[in-house]
């Protein structure tokens, strides 16, 4: 007990609400001048647009799901579009993000959305999570950036962020721990908490009501309206996240640059653990499974365009539309007993379809 019998716990939690008052009132400052303009935010797209960009985003450098991102979206802008599309048209869109039955899984939570909920996507925490492929993370997402909901987002970089600024010390990967989840419900703010930092930051760029900002006025550009979050835990949880992948990196943080350095209490300790993540055995690409299931998905992908090419032309090859004869599928990987066994998982996932001729296609 301390200060007149008040429990150490609620001077902690006291102390973690004034540090974040403070990192609150920076980082929304900072959020507005240095967010990256990318084409899912600012209120440019619809919460399906939204769901399509987290989706992607899974373990994916952003710079390569912007394109992919805008491509699709322009082919199928609703997920009562993205159901009607065919399984191979969606693998092929899905391209090289690499864990192509996300695809399958987005195109299955399409299907439900368009057939249950009229082609809107649910409000609620427990809509989402009961939809195909969706999670806590993408979830919580989808809530906070889509629907602006007080929602803690947990992601790897927001658990980086928050342990190194309020703990002092490194997180080091694997599942969220109960005390980093506890610790961003914690500092997560209240609506009211940090509103006027926001609005006080956005005076020279903003309408302080809309939360409106033209990209001429940031980025020098021809006048785009984006439409900026002014919800004090949306600009949180997006300015955190930004900050994680941008500044406050996992090997190399630019602390120089951060917003937070003067709340951050691993910088104060002199970045005890930099780096550090919970050992486990080094994963390898060469010669595994996942390797071999790129290669025959890549090769499915190309005879697929292919056919799409000749139908377009007015020339057809005989036997099915992209497919991969057997003797050629053999050619893709030496060892057989692999290939056969990465086949069938294969199908098992619903990414190919094995024909009786032992030939193989995307799904039609």
């Amino acid at each position: 007990m301390h200060n007149g019998g008040v429990p150490e716990e609620i001077e902690r939690e006291e102390r973690l609400h004034v540090s974040a008052t403070a990192a609150c009132r920076h980082l929304a400052a900072w959020w507005e001048l240095n967010a990256r303009d990318l084409p899912w935010r600012f209120g440019r797209t619809t919460p399906w647009g939204v769901m399509v960009s987290e989706v992607m985003s899974q373990q994916t450098q952003m710079s390569r799901v912007v394109p992919y991102w805008e491509s699709w979206m322009a082919v199928w802008p609703d997920a009562a579009a993205l159901a009607e599309a065919s399984t191979a048209e969606v693998i092929t869109a899905w391209g090289r993000l690499g864990y192509p039955r996300r695809a399958l899984r987005l195109q299955e939570c399409a299907r439900v959305v368009a057939e249950e909920y009229a082609n809107e996507l649910p409000h609620t925490y427990e809509e989402l999570v009961a939809l195909p492929g969706v999670g806590d993370y993408t979830a919580s997402a989808v809530l906070s950036f889509a629907f602006g909901e007080r929602v803690a987002v947990i992601d790897t970089n927001i658990r980086r962020v928050l342990s190194r600024v309020f703990l002092g010390v490194e997180s080091r990967g694997g599942a969220a721990s109960r005390t980093e989840r506890e610790l961003a419900w914690c500092v997560l703010p209240e609506e009211g908490r940090g509103q006027e930092a926001s609005d006080s930051s956005s005076d020279a760029h903003a309408d302080a009501n809309a939360g409106i900002v033209r990209d001429a006025d940031l980025h020098g550009g021809a006048g785009k309206v984006r439409h900026m979050p002014h919800r004090p835990s949306v600009i949180w949880n997006q300015a955190v996240m930004e900050l994680g992948a941008t500044v406050c990196t996992a090997k190399a943080p630019q602390c120089g640059d951060c917003p937070l350095r003067g709340e951050c209490a691993f910088l104060a300790a002199g970045l005890p653990g930099l780096g550090e993540r919970r050992t486990r055995p080094r994963q390898r690409f060469q010669g595994t499974d996942r390797q071999v299931r790129g290669i025959i998905l890549n090769a499915l992908r190309q005879a697929a365009a292919q056919a799409a090419r000749g139908v377009a032309d007015g020339r057809l090859e005989t036997g099915a539309p992209g497919a991969v004869p057997r003797s050629q599928i053999e050619q893709l990987w030496p060892d057989h007993v692999q290939l056969d066994a990465c086949i069938a998982s294969l199908d098992e996932d619903g990414l190919l379809d094995m024909l009786p001729d032992g030939s193989l296609r995307l799904p039609q």
